[in-house]
């Protein structure tokens, strides 16, 4: 699972460097993204990192699953460096390597244990939270550069929390008919495609391990505290400060990752090929 995510996000990366900017809220990068092959199989990575997650979930508190995923950061900044020759700054590889003693920590406290149906209640606030998560989306990605990127991987990070707190319950369903009927999973892949394309739109600003930080930073406390709450999440005896430890070093982590990342990707822009040409400084017009 960890390996998938941490391919997925280079490739995904690297595409998404590849493709104009865009400055609006607009579901068609999803599908010019789709027409680089490197997505494509980024996303396949990804699915498969999603199907592997969705059956951690069945019975693994979701403060571990969730933390799992961040710690693909490590892996795509490990094949950026080997593959794509990118420059990790010495304070970015402390952080990896304090990401993934948290990621231990987790491991090591969380109990396994079944989901609690959500509820009526939870139905309904995670259509709420689609719609709260869509409307600062179509403001965010007027956002450029190192802001733009962690704004909008913030965003994203939610939308996958939101999805994550859908597949706890989701993954208990007791046969295929249940599952496909459930409300849950319609939520669940809404959720995942906005987050997908914010995600999108933050990996076209700068760095990759930026977007890809503020998204787990983002996504790893709701969905916690939902699962500790409401889901039946819990910790071995004894263990809690372990637990806490292991969350908070890890939360530190990618929180820090989002200072330090710096841009792997450089976009030209037209209206700004068009400025460095004439030496103006006007405005380009958003794509």
């Amino acid at each position: 699972m960890i390996v998938a995510y941490g391919v997925a996000n280079l490739l995904q990366s690297v595409a998404a460097a590849r493709t104009t900017v865009h400055h609006t809220f607009d579901p068609g990068l999803l599908l010019r993204l789709a027409v680089h092959r490197t997505y494509l199989v980024g996303l396949g990575c990804q699915v498969a990192g999603f199907v592997l997650a969705l059956l951690a979930r069945r019975d693994l508190p979701l403060f571990l699953v969730q933390s799992s995923v961040a710690a693909g950061l490590g892996v795509t900044a490990l094949l950026g460096v080997l593959v794509l020759k990118w420059r990790l700054p010495a304070a970015e590889v402390a952080l990896l390597v304090l990401l993934f003693a948290g990621i231990t920590a987790l491991v090591l406290s969380a109990e396994p244990a079944p989901a609690k149906p959500l509820g009526t209640a939870g139905l309904i606030a995670l259509a709420v939270a689609l719609g709260v998560i869509a409307v600062i989306g179509f403001f965010a990605v007027r956002l450029h550069g190192a802001p733009g990127s962690v704004a909008l991987g913030a965003l994203a990070g939610l939308a996958f929390s939101a999805a994550a707190v859908a597949a706890r319950p989701l993954a208990s369903a007791p046969t295929p008919e249940a599952f496909v009927q459930d409300p849950l999973l319609y939520l669940l892949i809404v959720h995942s495609v906005v987050g997908q394309l914010l995600l999108g739109l933050a990996m076209q600003r700068g760095s990759t391990t930026a977007a890809v930080a503020a998204m787990d930073a983002a996504g790893a406390v709701p969905a916690a505290i939902v699962g500790l709450l409401l889901l039946n999440d819990k910790i071995w005896p004894g263990r809690e400060w372990l637990a806490a430890v292991g969350f908070l070093v890890t939360l530190a982590a990618v929180i820090g990752l989002t200072r330090y990342a710096e841009p792997q990707h450089h976009h030209a822009v037209a209206g700004e090929r068009d400025r460095s040409m004439v030496g103006v400084g006007a405005p380009g017009r958003p794509l």
